[in-house]
């Protein structure tokens, strides 16, 4: 590799980095303004983030009292006409497919315990998570391994896993090495990718179809659909169909559906109820989420479970958008924040909700 060569790809690999904790990140900069942010109404909060911000569209989306309610907001807090915006919710769509994975385990397809060499075709000498502890984020796995791609979807201004299909995924297992000790909570988009190959294994159709007619034929989300650059807003992810992480990342829903999908986690019935039970203790609470009362305390199927709160949620970000939903089983109370705004920009959308869901249960 020539040293121009070597320099780009250290500068791409650099910031793939920084740019991945976007992913599943509060993504705030700047101590002092962390500071401001915590004594904030959800109004302030809401009203600072769209203050003179010309192109932001954020729906909030609220179950309450067995009722569904949707307002959408525009530069400087407007309340604009109740349309159905179609969002990226990027990691919340681990979500989703970690409920396949429930559906999966109570059809006796997979066993959460087993190691996943029981559902691909891998080297025989290697040791292998089990099923839970990809869902779980305890693998031993990165967020992300380099792939070449990335660099030509840097330079292009692309998703970062645009063009990363599900034989380099199974390459890349095949070539890791990881301990049989417990491993800690580490976020893991690549994990999530390897999950959504086990499931196109055991129901022997690739993960898109898998998830958009589980979409529509069993949840009854026909607005949700796997990515496919279509929607009335701008600045969505290119996919190609086979392309692994869409399992970690590649769902775009619209605020109905989302409510539609917290009403059924509510509801308690399997394999959401399922999906939210919690599996592991993680205690991964950092500093800056405990100052906006945030917390990861245990882990379900994906599912973030704060025990402080009593609120089970997940979050999400892409390039231009980012995504909350929470929900409280015991108050029958959920928020989905829904914005087409950088996880970068201003207070995300994890703040917002979580003030939210603060005080329609006080």
């Amino acid at each position: 590799m020539s040293k121009i060569m070597k320099r780009i790809t250290i500068i791409v690999v650099a910031l793939l980095l920084i740019g991945s904790a976007t992913l599943f990140g509060l993504s705030l900069y700047g101590k002092e303004m962390m500071k401001k942010i915590p004594p904030l109404s959800f109004q302030e909060a809401l009203d600072y983030t769209l203050k003179d911000n010309e192109d932001a569209i954020i729906s909030v989306g609220i179950f309450q009292n067995g009722e569904s309610s949707i307002t959408v907001y525009g530069n400087n807090s407007e309340v604009l006409p109740t349309t159905l915006h179609t969002y990226e919710i990027g990691s919340l769509t681990k979500t989703f497919t970690a409920t396949m994975i429930a559906k999966a385990s109570r059809e006796l397809r997979i066993n959460l315990d087993e190691t996943i060499d029981s559902y691909l075709d891998l080297p025989a000498d290697k040791n292998y998570p089990t099923i839970n502890e990809l869902l779980t984020h305890t693998s031993g796995y990165k967020n992300y391994y380099f792939e070449l791609p990335m660099v030509s979807n840097f330079l292009s201004g692309r998703n970062d896993f645009y063009g990363i299909n599900s034989q380099a995924i199974l390459d890349k297992v095949s070539d890791l090495e990881i301990s049989t000790e417990d491993h800690d909570y580490n976020y893991s988009n690549f994990g999530y990718a390897v999950l959504g190959l086990v499931l196109e294994e055991v129901y022997e159709q690739d993960y898109t179809q898998l998830m958009d007619e589980y979409l529509d034929n069993e949840l009854n989300l026909s607005n949700t659909h796997i990515e496919n650059n279509t929607g009335d807003l701008d600045h969505y992810w290119a996919w190609q169909e086979d392309d692994a992480y869409l399992a970690a990342g590649g769902l775009v829903p619209n605020m109905e559906d989302m409510l539609a999908y917290a009403q059924l986690q509510l509801e308690e019935r399997l394999p959401f109820s399922l999906a939210h039970r919690p599996i592991k203790e993680i205690d991964a609470t950092t500093s800056d989420y405990e100052l906006m009362n945030i917390h990861l305390d245990t882990i379900g199927m994906s599912w973030i479970i704060d025990e402080e709160n009593e609120i089970v949620w997940h979050n999400g970000g892409t390039g231009h958008y980012n995504s909350y939903l929470g929900f409280d089983s015991k108050t029958g109370v959920a928020v989905v924040i829904l914005s087409n705004l950088s996880p970068n920009s201003r207070i995300p959308a994890t703040v917002l909700g979580i003030k939210l869901m603060e005080e329609l249960r006080d």
